[in-house]
């Protein structure tokens, strides 16, 4: 037995202390060299309970050693033999050793303490009941000394045990003695299986305990981090029963804690199970599993796993997994923070940010990590044209085609939820309201993730969407920056959808050089990630055979590898009007200098003319034209750009 848990069940023991007024007699004998048993003289007992004694002498014992006792109460007789298993002083400068001494025959020890404590009087019997009920510990700095020896010695077994072959079954037998319970098991993250595999169970083999990491009370607390006191009886539980009836077992009461690495990564559970003569573990029993936590999590202090193929963002390389939110901005930090906050909670959550952010990406992270990830995921359009298929799988009545019913358990991603028409928005929100799909026998059982590009507050105010709906959503909201707003994060970005792009097409790596690198910085990218995504695409299937992409045309050839009709719609045709390197004062002069071309053309050169047209004189419409000329010649122009401006310079010149 590991003397740090000897230990630990003789510090949390209610101990008694003992009075010099209970003529409680109390002698230590110590076997001595050659089988001679001696009298410790200067022996005082301190406090006794079920599991043993403490007592104080200057006399110096190691600890293990066995000592035969004497107890002497009134008419009441007791002798036995135990263990010592504490040593500690309550000052550095004491003399005198307080030793614990543990013994096994507790059915003597009780029926002793039944008599000594009848002794009491009614105010010493108060004060004891009051103690044991809700005394807090560490109250005295004696009780700090007893703390910090007990953690030396959990400190010295774990260094010296923990490599050490059948240290954890030592540790787990432990468990099960000190909190009075039938089973236990260990379990730690295999993230190449995404499976909580058991490292030690007692009383099954532990290669038949392996299940996905988002499975029963484990993987809640797995996932969650969020310790777990389960009576299975009467508490509403997600408890697998079909494991009690493949192994024979009948689980009454669980109590679960996660285990942490150095990185504070959650990296396993300890699992308790049955509680000996009760209901459910006591208060009593959670405290002391806080302990033994701690205590395998230093033992596994350095297990720190990874893997290509792992669907736990904490275990996997960010650029082997499919659902990647890639970044190292603090928004991109703050949005991880968030994932996990709101993975496993039921309330919907209201995604917002325009379009091509990853917003569809983030409410898939949010399904697959969360405690609803192995159930349906289903996303629902609600910018689909055809009203009538939109309506089926939201309303039903086809049990079959409404995706509310499908999709049990799951979760239900509404893509563009501003989209809705108002009917549709009040139908839905009196079924979210209701959990009830109408006409039907079925209860709504999904989690709803809704996104928009549009700013579901400005509709409300402006009476486009439905108030109510807008309230049910935004309980928890989350809003997702443009990629202009990331610009930290763009070689990583580009890094990622190349290597996916070159493995998709058997290709070897390739890098864009630092070049080509810089041009694609300084380009808008209105369709965002997404747009960079099909970009890169575009750019590894118009170079197969070059590993360095050295050029590119992004949006002024024949195969541009940017969407150029997106920038359009968004800014229209009007050269630099989405340059952001550009000052907001000069881009308005180059949007003037195309607009007053434009209605030069439409004068037929008459210059006279398009300036009564705009409500401006000719002079102020030559000076405007002088001053767009002289923005462009202060910007980095390309050669094809400046010979372009030029020519239309030339032009306007001439104009009547």
């Amino acid at each position: 037995m590991l003397a740090s848990f000897s230990e630990f069940k003789f510090y949390q023991s209610f101990r008694i202390p003992v009075e010099e007024a209970d003529d409680l007699r109390f002698l230590v004998q110590i076997e001595r060299a050659r089988g001679s048993n001696e009298y410790i003289t200067d022996a005082k007992l301190i406090d006794i309970s079920l599991t043993g004694f403490g007592f104080a002498t200057a006399e110096r014992i190691s600890v293990g050693q066995e000592l035969s006792i004497s107890l002497q109460y009134k008419k009441h007789h007791m002798d036995l033999t135990g263990k010592v298993v504490r040593a500690f002083s309550q000052t550095l400068d004491d003399q005198k050793i307080i030793y614990g001494v543990e013994v096994e025959e507790e059915k003597s020890i009780t029926k002793f303490l039944e008599h000594y404590i009848m002794g009491f009087s009614s105010e010493r019997l108060k004060d004891c009941l009051i103690d044991s009920a809700i005394k807090e510990r560490y109250t005295k700095a004696t009780d700090g000394f007893e703390v910090f020896s007990l953690l030396l010695s959990l400190f010295k077994d774990i260094t010296h045990f923990g490599d050490k072959e059948g240290f954890i079954e030592s540790m787990l037998e432990e468990v099960i003695r000190i909190l009075n319970a039938q089973r236990a098991s260990l379990f730690l993250i295999n993230p190449e299986t995404n499976e909580l595999e058991a490292v030690c169970a007692l009383g099954i083999r532990k290669e038949q305990l392996k299940f996905d990491y988002r499975m029963g009370i484990a993987g809640s607390v797995f996932t969650t981090g969020v310790a777990l006191n389960i009576d299975t009886v009467h508490d509403s539980t997600r408890f697998n029963e079909g494991f009690d009836k493949k192994f024979g077992f009948e689980t009454k009461s669980i109590i679960c804690h996660p285990i942490h690495n150095r990185e504070d990564k959650i990296i396993g559970v300890i699992e308790v199970l049955n509680k000996r003569n009760e209901d459910r573990f006591t208060i009593e029993d959670e405290k002391t599993m806080k302990v033994l936590s701690l205590i395998f999590s230093s033992v596994f202090y350095n297990f720190t796993p990874m893997s290509d193929k792992s669907t736990i963002r904490r275990f996997s390389g960010p650029f082997d997994r499919k659902n990647a939110l890639i970044g190292k901005v603090p928004h991109v930090a703050s949005l991880r923070s968030t994932i996990m906050k709101l993975k496993d909670i039921e309330a919907p959550v209201l995604i917002y940010g325009e379009k091509g952010v990853g917003k569809s990406l983030y409410a898939k992270i949010i399904h697959v990590e969360g405690q609803r990830g192995l159930k349906p995921f289903e996303i629902i359009h609600c910018e689909d044209k055809d009203q009538t298929e939109l309506e089926i799988a939201l309303f039903g009545p086809d049990e079959k085609e409404c995706k509310l019913i499908t999709c049990k358990g799951g979760s239900i991603h509404l893509h563009e939820i501003w989209a809705l028409s108002p009917k549709n928005q009040k139908r839905l929100v009196v079924i979210l309201r209701d959990r009830h799909i109408p006409d039907t026998k079925f209860s709504m059982d999904v989690r709803i993730v809704a996104s928009t590009t549009r700013d579901l507050g400005v509709l409300v105010a402006n009476g486009q969407f439905d108030r109510e709906l807008y309230e049910y959503l935004a309980k928890a909201t989350v809003f997702i920056e443009p990629l202009r707003r990331r610009g930290d994060d763009f070689e990583l970005l580009v890094d990622y959808f190349l290597k996916v792009e070159c493995k998709k097409q058997g290709l070897l790596l390739k890098t864009f050089a630092p070049k080509l690198m810089e041009k694609l910085k300084k380009y808008d990218w209105p369709g965002n990630i997404k747009e960079l995504k099909l970009s890169i695409e575009r750019a590894v299937l118009y170079n197969p055979k070059a590993h360095v992409i050295t050029d590119i045309d992004i949006q002024d050839s024949a195969s541009p590898i940017v969407d150029i009709s997106e920038k359009k719609r968004m800014f229209g045709d009007l050269p630099f009007v989405s340059d952001h390197t550009i000052a907001l004062k000069d881009r308005l002069a180059l949007i003037e200098r195309e607009m007053i071309h434009a209605e030069i053309r439409r004068s037929n050169g008459n210059k006279s003319k398009a300036a009564k047209e705009m409500g401006i004189s000719r002079e102020a419409l030559r000076k405007k034209l002088l001053m767009s000329t002289d923005i462009l010649k202060s910007l980095n122009l390309s050669e094809d750009e400046r010979i372009r401006f030029q020519k239309e310079d030339d032009e306007f010149a001439n104009a009547a």
